[in-house]
């Protein structure tokens, strides 16, 4: 059968042109040796196999032969030989390092191709492929293939090698579940040589997939593929777990995101797909793909549009998206950097403050209205450092708020972002009006705190930014004051915008007042919130302080006395009672005074301790005598004060020396009329009375007896003796020594 195989027709010259008979002997040799060779080939097992001969409808005439190498091979040396024994025609190749052989062959007749294995020891090997080369054209398979999953179905796409492009027309799919031992029963043939959708799936199972060409007679042969795994559907989105938002130190106007999610079919993709593009649709939108379910982004302060994805060979899970804020803290930092001055509604010029050209060309300008996509102009400047925008993509609309950012970009081959992250600096932000007007709506929710005499506490809510149409300079507070003749008077206060309480003060107390409150621009002021009233307390009794006193009285009457007592008996020593002392003696009973005449003595017949010697005074005339006795009465105690009497005797021893008669005194002094004790200046308002006092109300009473006996030794007929009941003479202080001609007169 080797033979066989190896005969050739030599009458065919056009195949071995230069072949001589030398060669054609050197051939037979070989053959013998081939044949040597055949009968060992028996005896070998694992050696070369997998031989397979192919050709395309192009290239007729012309086939590809491929096969596997032993496993026992010493050497990786093969002999190649290639017959059509209908057409006697054979070639050998001997020496072939590679696993595939190329020969040309005569397009009818069928062919037989052998491989043999080198090998020094005897246990080579030998591959047999039997064939016709019509049949031999072959399609595919496929250079590459793509899956898609979604709602229960399977989307194929397939790309062919060029050369077989124009030979495929349509491909078949067949699939299996991958723990299933056989295909199913009908392949799906597609609609056309790209893509073909196979139905009825289950989502949530993994398939098994193979390709290949449907034959035609281009493609005479058509291989199925490799086998794919399609991984299941992905239904469910990913979850945002937390985006963290960094100022970059370094890097001023550039911010770091930290993006972090997660994904609950963990083991059913491969990674994920994270597109990040600018909000304002400024491209590009950077595509890039992570198998960590985080990504870090160095952006400028701009507003993002952040989509993140899981995806597996077949299926892409539905994208959860998230926006990544303008930063609005920035409006602050650009105050003083930008200017914006607005021409009309198409044109404005922006203008900043540092010299940027110096190492930025390239600039993007970003405006936009609360709650409305941005706009945006990119454009390229290096000589001035600000820029006239015209014509604007969207006239400005009057009395509406904008916000505009100028970014640097550090490229200067173009002015348009290569990609997002990391390539864009915010320089500053503002705000603008195209035109402003006053406000439409006022302060709403005004309260009255703290209503007292003088003042009031107000309070209320902000204007809403769309109602103010245009900057807030400030609000008016319109207070009335209405008076009791039914007038009334309004008054203004202005306060910063910032504020949103005030305290009216230096109001009338008792008083009703209105209130209103408007908000001003540089359009002027608009409209006043509703009317809300409110009256001052009046000035009426005051219940804490009453309380007050009140706990002060009592706590007073309560512990007072004792502590009044305390005090006394401390800083005022007790008094003697003058009932119990050897100054003064206590008067028992109402004091009687008795008229009696003192005749003249001596003075050395007197103890000069019991004597006082009183100055010659001016006689006191019996007319007076009535206003005189009573400061000689002596004042008994404070209870008896009010009943205090006095009685006046005459004393008949002394008649002889010439004074008046006791009938005459008794009918003189009973004419008089007597006085009240409590009604004289020598009553005391207490039960005690002091050493001192004693002595100065003793001069005067002695004054008064004095002056009584000298009257009735010179005027016998119209004076009247006084004689005291008193016990504690000698106690008396002895008066100083006067010079008096006349005798004086002794007080008992």
């Amino acid at each position: 059968m080797a033979l066989r195989g190896l005969q050739t027709d030599f009458s065919h010259t056009e195949w071995f042109p230069h072949v001589s008979p030398s060669h054609f002997l050197l051939f037979g040799l070989m053959l013998s040796y081939f044949t040597t060779l055949s009968s060992q080939v028996q005896a070998c097992s694992n050696g070369v196999h997998d031989l397979d001969c192919f050709g395309k409808y192009y290239s007729r005439g012309t086939i590809n032969c491929v096969w596997k190498p032993g496993n026992h091979a010493s050497d990786r040396m093969h002999t190649f030989i290639i017959q059509q024994p209908a057409k006697k025609y054979c070639r050998a190749c001997h020496n072939i390092t590679q696993f595939s052989q190329s020969v040309k062959l005569y397009e009818n007749p069928n062919m037989t191709v052998e491989v043999f294995e080198n090998s020094r020891s005897r246990n080579c090997t030998k591959a047999i492929f039997r064939g016709s080369p019509t049949s031999l054209f072959r399609c595919g398979p496929p250079s590459n293939v793509s899956f898609s999953r979604h709602s229960g179905r399977l989307d194929v796409n397939v790309s062919w090698k060029q050369e077989d492009v124009k030979a495929i027309t349509y491909y078949s799919v067949r699939y299996k579940v991958v723990s299933s031992p056989s295909w199913n029963e009908t392949n799906v043939e597609s609609k056309d040589w790209s893509s073909c959708r196979v139905e009825d799936l289950n989502s949530s199972l993994v398939y098994i997939v193979q390709i290949r060409c449907v034959h035609n007679e281009k493609c005479s042969q058509c291989p199925w593929s490799e086998a794919y795994t399609v991984l299941p559907e992905l239904t469910t989105q990913p979850v945002i777990v937390s985006i963290e938002d960094n100022d970059i130190n370094e890097k001023q106007g550039r911010r770091l995101v930290s993006v972090t999610w997660t994904f609950s079919a963990s083991e059913l993709h491969d990674g994920y797909y994270v597109s990040i593009g600018k909000a304002s649709g400024e491209a590009p939108c950077q595509q890039m793909k992570t198998s960590e379910p985080e990504i870090r982004l160095i952006l400028s302060h701009s507003a993002y549009q952040l989509n993140i994805s899981a995806a597996n060979n077949a299926s892409v899970s539905p994208a959860v998206s998230q926006t990544i804020p303008q930063r609005e803290d920035m409006y602050g930092m650009g105050e003083e950097k930008l200017n914006v001055t607005v021409h009309n509604n198409t044109s404005f010029t922006i203008y900043w403050k540092d010299d940027l050209i110096k190492t930025f060309v390239c600039y993007s300008v970003e405006w936009r209205e609360k709650g409305h996509n941005a706009l945006y102009m990119s454009f390229y400047q290096n000589v001035q450092n600000s820029r006239t925008l015209f014509p604007l993509p969207e006239p400005l609309e009057p009395y509406k708020r904008y916000s505009i950012t100028l970014h640097t970009r550090p490229d200067k081959e173009t002015c348009n972002m290569k990609h997002i992250n990391n390539s864009e600096s915010t320089y500053g932000s503002t705000q603008f009006y195209f035109m402003e007007g006053s406000p439409i709506s006022a302060p709403a929710n005004i309260s009255k705190l703290n209503v007292t005499l003088k003042s009031v506490l107000l309070q209320w809510s902000s204007i809403p930014e769309e109602d103010i149409r245009g900057f807030l300079l400030g609000y008016i507070i319109h207070y009335t004051q209405y008076h009791q003749r039914g007038t009334s008077t309004e008054n203004n206060i202005t306060v910063d915008p910032e504020l949103n309480s005030y305290e009216l003060s230096d109001l009338r107390s008792g008083t009703a007042y209105q209130v209103q409150i408007s908000g001003f621009t540089s359009g002027g002021a608009g409209v006043r919130s509703t009317a809300s009233f409110f009256k001052t307390d009046p000035e009426n009794f005051n219940l804490s302080s009453v309380i007050t006193v009140f706990a002060v009285v009592a706590t007073v009457l309560i512990f007072g006395t004792p502590i009044i007592k305390r005090a006394k008996a401390v800083l005022w020593p007790s008094i003697p009672n003058p009932g119990n002392s050897n100054a003064m003696q206590k008067i028992d009973r109402a004091c009687e005074l008795e008229l009696a005449a003192i005749n003249t003595l001596q003075v050395e017949e007197w103890d000069t301790n019991s004597l006082q010697i009183v100055e010659k005074e001016a006689v006191i005339p019996a007319s007076t005598l009535p206003l005189v006795l009573p400061l000689l009465c002596a004042a008994e105690d404070e209870e008896d004060a009010p009943e205090m009497t006095c009685d006046w005797n005459q004393t008949d021893t002394d008649s002889a020396a010439g004074e008046t008669s006791p009938g005459d005194a008794t009918d003189m002094f009973s004419d008089t009329q007597q006085t009240n004790l409590q009604s004289s200046p020598m009553v005391f308002s207490g039960g005690y009375t002091t050493m001192e006092m004693f002595q100065q109300t003793m001069p005067q009473r002695v004054a008064v007896n004095t002056a009584v006996t000298e009257g009735m030794e010179s005027q016998p007929e119209n004076m009247t003796v006084l004689k005291s009941g008193m016990d504690y003479v000698r106690q008396f202080s002895t008066s100083p020594s006067l010079d008096s001609e006349q005798p004086s007169t002794i007080l008992w």
